[in-house]
């Protein structure tokens, strides 16, 4: 998937887990198949995972992750990974890495519709506000926490690139009412940062926890807002909206939608090739926005 990605499999993992953390060497390890990008997992005995980022770039998160998951996780209304071991380089493989507690649940299918679309709004509104009520001291700036107009320039030229396939004339329309919102004027905020189908967990339609905080950190909160593209239908995104109340103003609503247009832009352009679950949760994402911006054009 990417350029110089570090080389990992069950053998690998093993060793790496009977060098480092000999108490759970001989514990069966298998794939976990997922269509991340930053990260691959693999399932250590019955209740264990261990992640190990793709990249050099993607490690120095692993000390973020074990430093502040263990906080939030006492803040939030939802389960979210909790670190219990932190591996360092060896047995070949170059990076840092963690063994978390395994969560049940399993991530929802971006083409199939939710068992309970409204109530997962509601879940995911909940989530959030508790998160953005979380004490920001000394917590670093989110992945994601620029100003949509330092943006500009690279989204229209993906826009630009991917005319043909993605709508240009709405794609822009969503892009430049994004950046007429105002700012975010309020204090920075914790931010989960990349609120998608691969890093939420599902039971029975609900919300049942959170993962990869690869991104996490603080920032505007209408970064978040991004789920109401990426996880929900038209229906579930109003009862998203109704349970947000005030946090989900105008301005934050249009500042969201610009954010959800310039990820799912460049995960086309960057997946299309590479990744077809990406590529295809992206193209989903890029449909939903350019058909709002059709419909308020329409209405006009």
């Amino acid at each position: 998937m990417h350029a110089g990605e570090a080389e990992v499999d069950e053998a690998v993992v093993g060793r790496l887990i009977g060098a480092q953390f000999p108490a759970w060497a001989g514990l069966p390890v298998r794939r976990v198949g997922s269509a991340g990008t930053s990260n691959v997992m693999y399932r250590l005995g019955p209740d264990m995972v261990v992640r190990l980022p793709r990249l050099a770039g993607s490690a120095k998160d692993v000390a973020r992750e074990q430093h502040w998951l263990p906080r939030l996780a006492a803040a939030l209304p939802v389960a979210v990974p909790v670190p219990i071991a932190q591996g360092v380089p060896g047995e070949g493989y170059p990076c840092s890495w963690s063994v978390f507690r395994w969560l049940d649940g399993t991530t929802p299918d971006p083409g199939e519709p939710l068992a309970e679309p409204v109530l997962f709004a509601r879940d995911v509104a909940e989530f959030l506000i508790a998160l953005r009520g979380v004490d920001p001291a000394g917590a670093p700036a989110a992945y994601r926490s620029e100003p949509l107009a330092e943006r500009d320039g690279s989204t229209r030229e993906v826009i630009a690139e991917l005319r043909g396939l993605v709508n240009a004339g709405a794609a822009t329309a969503v892009w430049e009412a994004a950046l007429r919102a105002p700012a975010w004027r309020g204090d920075a905020v914790w931010v989960h940062g990349d609120l998608q189908p691969g890093n939420v967990l599902v039971d029975r339609g609900r919300l049942s926890a959170v993962i990869d905080f690869e991104c996490m950190g603080v920032g505007d909160p209408a970064v978040d807002l991004i789920a109401a593209w990426y996880l929900m239908d038209a229906e579930a995104r109003e009862a998203f909206r109704a349970a947000l109340g005030g946090a989900a103003d105008d301005a934050m609503w249009a500042r969201g939608r610009g954010w959800a247009l310039t990820i799912a832009l460049n995960e086309l352009r960057y997946y299309r090739e590479t990744n077809p679950v990406m590529a295809d949760i992206a193209r989903r994402v890029l449909g939903r926005l350019t058909e709002e911006a059709g419909r308020a054009a329409g209405g006009r």
